[in-house]
């Protein structure tokens, strides 16, 4: 399968895919952590009327001004258009002329100004010690099933301290998590 992993720097849920023999490409605005198949560019110009034919895109587009984590600023991102320019990115992914998508998001407010997600998942549903509410949106793919269910739940990412880094950080996608999409939806 042709595979893009839209909105994803990291390269880890595009390697899990390639390590199963899918053709997996990445983009994302930044360059790619490590080598592999990687589009540098808004993945508006990969999806855009089909040019590309994917078989399926799993996307992870910027939460920063969707997730609930961020309502005390979202009058002033109302304001500057920054939440309806991620609205609109969102929904360009879903929308795409693709038979198989997966947009992931945490809880935010895709909810109400779309559909509710089809799914909630935890970092510790797939093998991580990890609380983080994450929301799939899918079309044409089964719901996750729990690959490894582990104790010491706790809510690392939230409590991040301040760093350079600390965005990119919080946006890697759990190696299980990844290892489950690409095992269980690259059939």
């Amino acid at each position: 399968m042709r595979i893009l992993i839209a909105c994803e720097y990291s390269g880890r849920v595009r390697d899990a895919f390639g390590a199963l023999g899918h053709d997996a490409w990445s983009c994302d605005l930044l360059p790619s952590d490590s080598l592999g198949k990687h589009f540098q560019c808004d993945v508006r110009n990969l999806i855009s009327n089909n040019i590309a034919r994917w078989d399926m895109i799993i996307a992870f587009p910027p939460c920063t001004d969707l997730c609930v984590s961020g309502a005390k600023w979202f009058a002033a991102k109302r304001a500057s258009g920054q939440q309806q320019r991620a609205i609109d990115l969102f929904m360009a992914i879903a929308n795409a002329p693709c038979e198989r998508i997966a947009i992931e998001n945490p809880i935010g407010i895709m909810s109400t100004q779309w559909r509710k997600p089809d799914q909630i998942i935890q970092p510790w549903q797939f093998g991580h010690g990890e609380t983080k509410a994450t929301c799939l949106w899918l079309k044409s793919l089964p719901l996750l099933k729990p690959t490894n269910i582990v104790e010491g739940r706790e809510q690392r990412i939230w409590k991040m301290a301040p760093s350079p880094t600390r965005a990119k950080d919080r946006s890697l996608t759990f190696q299980g998590i990844a290892d489950a999409m690409a095992a269980q939806w690259g059939l």
